[in-house]
């Protein structure tokens, strides 16, 4: 398995609060400079016209209104000149607003479809081992709340840094009408921020344990509509909801913690403005009557603050969606930067209708366990030749399916080499190991979606998908073709989610026509017709050995004789390594363990038979 280096481009944050924020804003924002870019002109502009609009009410409040109340205005022109001021700087404002949020927009949308997308991504590449160790509720938190509570900032985030615009023009607007009001009304900004690292410190823990959470009750969710069949037969769905229930009241207790914190922050960064008004009214009163500045300055000023009083909240939106932010960006950073996933091979392998020779070398597979390092396989060494059918045999736990998954590169071993004619599997390009290796597996699994788009895994518009001849010479040899001939629609027929319209021998035909269709060289069954009629079964593999030369290698792991007995060959696995490799005959022979194997699977078998014959009277 391959390390990931420890290089720049890891999406974890590093530092402190401050430098972490700093961190989640660039990246987002340098992920879409050009939407980026358009956003903060368009809210610097509107914060521009925000102050123009007070310095324009000052300048007709001192030329216009305070002349026209005392009688000496002259020249009505200025009436109109004030209006058509107003009313550009108005438009002006209008349309730098809707430019601001539909950029805004943009932006914030692509940057959370780019994390969906980067998640999903490292998801396919992860091997089996961590997904196993992963809760799918888990991994549907990080593809959806997670990454809406990563990306949040980013609304409103423009509309922030032109609040930082605006407060440059607002400084100098301020300064020009008198210093005192000045240093008045920029104070509320220390104390923003004062505000803001306090909420980090309670937030931050809260925002963590409601994400958490809703991790879990998303996992409970989906265990409880996985295993509907199993609930309601077992008339367990109040324990369900119970269960489910407990979750959710964890969840409700961590989000009203999560209001609660922001309950207190949102209505300090809502006064914050009007307490600066009413200090700068307060301020300007006590200048005008010392002389110091005019009334249209103490209403150009009054007026700014007033203006200013959604921006700054806006300000305060962007410092409160920060902590869930990090919370949900670390969250799926751990995702991002998980390592395991398997290097791909650079060499092709020889397109070719024969099957693949399977050789095996001193195989070891270990996972990791409380007290180290446990072995699932050790010192496995078997060889298949190219176009026999090798049955894998073994009591539960013999490490079978491990083996398998071996073959088509579901994982690497810890040690050994796994070679197809003669490559070893890690070195072969992953194209031609998906080319040329089909796994199937006991739980065929079915999208809700057409036969044929089941069988080919492709768009109706790709040029390299099976046609519908290839499709239904697959259905034939997997013998499904005649439920398919008897659907309504035939191929075009839809399957419900997880193919519910069938039953499960004819879904695990499918899954097995899905792999023939595409001519693989190495056919692996993972108990792939448990659920199959045994004489459909042998009918099947019989089909199989009757390609002869051009058929595929065949890797089957059997728990029926009727499958044992038509292998070219046996593999007893016992206890993570092979027992014994030969004919059914030759292990009957000189296997004691193989033989107490046959004789159950005999028993089984004909129970099953016998199951099936009292079914049919």
């Amino acid at each position: 398995m391959r390390a990931r280096p420890d290089t720049t481009d890891r999406a974890a944050l590093s530092g402190g609060a401050v430098r972490r924020s700093l961190q989640l804003i660039w990246r987002g924002m340098s992920s879409q400079p050009r939407t980026y870019v358009l956003a903060v002109v368009t809210s610097a502009l509107f914060g521009a016209m925000t102050v123009a609009v007070s310095q324009v009410l000052g300048r007709a409040t001192d030329d216009v209104v305070v002349p026209a109340l005392a009688g000496e205005l002259d020249d009505r022109r200025s009436v109109w000149l004030a209006g058509a001021a107003l009313l550009g700087v108005a438009v002006t404002l209008a349309l730098a607003v809707a430019g601001r949020r539909i950029f805004a927009g943009i932006g914030y949308s692509d940057i959370q479809a780019d994390h969906r997308r980067a998640v999903t991504r490292q998801y396919l590449r992860l091997p089996l081992s961590w997904h196993r160790s992963h809760p799918t509720g888990q991994l549907l938190s990080n593809a959806s709340a997670d990454v809406e509570a990563a990306t949040g900032v980013f609304n409103p985030l423009p509309f922030a840094i032109g609040v930082v615009a605006m407060m440059g023009v607002a400084t100098v607007a301020l300064l020009r009408v008198d210093v005192w009001i000045a240093v008045t009304a920029l104070s509320v900004l220390p104390l923003a921020v004062l505000a803001n690292l306090v909420f980090q410190r309670y937030m931050s823990p809260a925002a963590t344990r409601a994400q958490q959470l809703r991790a879990d009750v998303a996992d409970v969710a989906h265990e409880s509509f996985e295993a509907a069949l199993l609930v309601k037969s077992l008339g367990t769905e109040q324990r369900e909801a119970e269960r489910f229930a407990a979750r959710t009241q964890q969840l409700r207790a961590a989000n009203v913690h999560v209001g609660t914190v922001r309950a207190v922050f949102d209505p300090v960064i809502e006064l914050l403005p009007s307490l600066g008004t009413l200090l700068v009214l307060v301020v300007g009163a006590y200048r005008a009557a010392a002389g110091e500045v005019g009334t249209g300055g103490i209403v150009s000023a009054a007026y700014l603050l007033t203006l200013m009083a959604v921006p700054v909240r806006a300000f305060g939106w962007v410092l409160g969606e920060l902590p869930r932010g990090l919370v949900g960006h670390d969250r799926i950073a751990r995702v991002l930067d998980a390592t395991g996933e398997l290097e791909p091979g650079t060499h092709r392998l020889p397109a070719s209708r024969g099957g693949l020779a399977v050789e095996l070398r001193d195989v070891e597979v270990a996972v990791p366990g409380a007290g180290g390092p446990q072995r699932i396989l050790h010192d496995v060494s078997l060889s298949v030749p190219a176009g026999r059918t090798v049955a894998v045999v073994g009591v539960t736990g013999a490490g079978k399916t491990t083996l398998v998954s071996l073959l088509s590169r579901l994982q690497d071993p810890a040690s050994g080499t796994v070679l197809l004619d003669g490559v070893d599997v890690r070195d072969v390009h992953p194209q031609d190991l998906t080319r040329d290796v089909a796994l199937v597996a006991q739980n065929a699994f079915l999208f809700e979606d057409t036969v044929r788009a089941n069988v080919t895994l492709a768009d109706e518009d790709d040029p390299h998908a099976p046609d519908d001849e290839a499709v239904w010479d697959a259905l034939r040899l997997a013998r499904v073709d005649g439920v398919v001939r008897a659907l309504p629609e035939g191929l075009d027929a839809p399957l419900g989610e997880r193919g519910a319209n069938l039953s499960g021998g004819q879904r695990q035909r499918i899954a097995i026509a899905r792999a023939l269709v595409r001519r693989p060289r190495l056919l692996v069954l993972d108990d792939a017709t448990s659920a199959v009629d045994p004489r459909v079964e042998q009918e099947i593999l019989a089909g199989l050995r009757r390609q002869g030369v051009t058929g595929p290698t065949v890797v089957m792991v059997a728990y029926r004789m009727s499958s044992v007995l038509l292998a070219d060959e046996v593999v007893h696995l016992h206890a993570g390594t092979v027992v014994d490799q030969g004919t059914h005959a030759e292990l009957l022979a000189r296997d004691p363990g193989y033989r107490d194997l046959a004789t159950a699977y005999q028993e089984e078998s004909e129970r099953r038979g016998a199951l099936v014959e009292e079914e049919a009277r």
